[in-house]
């Protein structure tokens, strides 16, 4: 009888190893699939995260403070190739803008070859100052100059205009920045760059399970069709960025087609 009873608490202490192992090892993977979750973020104090998504592309993530929604996080998109880098959208504010600038110069070893705010609001432009401070070339629509104007800002240098379509060069690679229509404003351009099939929609695209948002200066009776216009531009989008909250691919286009429909 005490052989017996010896076996079988030898056993029962074997399974619990067993099982205790199994779970730690679950514990485990489950961890490493955080860290690698966290693994795009290269860059992140308390007024800025930079996250890496692809070879060329990266999402900058800054902070707004508003009255309607609180503290609000606010994307832009960098583009990268060889020593140069293009970026659209400003960080909300100089601080953010500045953090963002010396990254790209001193730990990316790039060089600033253009600013391209996607409209006039000032989660697109609040670090202006910062980039003209530092010579950087700015590219906006027409459109988005004169709403900039009507709303106060002032320009230390000249604005590099442009009407519905640019095309910058970037090393060996082309970005390009693209009116389809109104929606969030009626300025309001998004960002394509091939290489990565990467497009940054701004305020015009928004993160799944998002509401409406702002729409003090929307055009929501035209908002959908706009979308429809750039998704069929582009249709095998692989990285699509709005305006605030998390990236994905062209779901954030039916998304938001799908949300002003209703």
């Amino acid at each position: 009888m005490k052989f017996v009873l010896t076996i079988f608490l030898l056993g029962c202490i074997f399974i619990s190893c067993k099982e205790s192992a199994s779970t730690q090892k679950k514990n485990n993977t489950s961890s490493e699939a955080s860290i690698w979750a966290d693994s795009t973020a290269v860059y992140q104090t308390d007024d800025l995260i930079i996250k890496r998504l692809s070879e060329h592309i990266y999402q900058h993530i800054s902070y707004l403070q508003t009255d309607d929604f609180g503290k609000v996080p606010c994307n832009g998109m960098l583009v990268i190739n060889g020593h140069s880098a293009v970026v659209f959208d400003t960080p909300s504010d100089g601080k953010s803008s500045l953090e963002l600038i010396h990254f790209v110069t001193n730990e990316l070893k790039c060089d600033i070859t253009a600013l391209i705010p996607t409209h006039f609001h000032n989660d697109c432009v609040g670090g202006l100052s910062e980039f003209e401070a530092q010579d950087i070339p700015i590219y906006a629509t027409t459109q988005t100059v004169e709403l900039l104007k009507a709303n106060g800002q002032i320009f230390s240098k000249p604005i590099k205009e442009f009407d519905k379509r640019l095309t910058l060069p970037i090393a060996d690679k082309t970005v390009y920045a693209e009116y389809f229509g109104e929606g969030h404003t009626k300025d309001n351009i998004v960002g394509y760059f091939p290489e990565n099939e990467a497009v940054f929609g701004g305020c015009l695209i928004k993160e799944l399970g998002a509401s409406k948002g702002y729409v003090g200066d929307a055009t929501i009776e035209e908002w959908s069709e706009t979308v429809e216009k750039v998704k069929r531009n582009y249709p095998k989008a692989r990285i699509v960025i709005p305006g605030h909250g998390t990236w994905g691919g062209t779901d954030l286009f039916d998304y938001t087609i799908h949300l002003f429909k209703n």
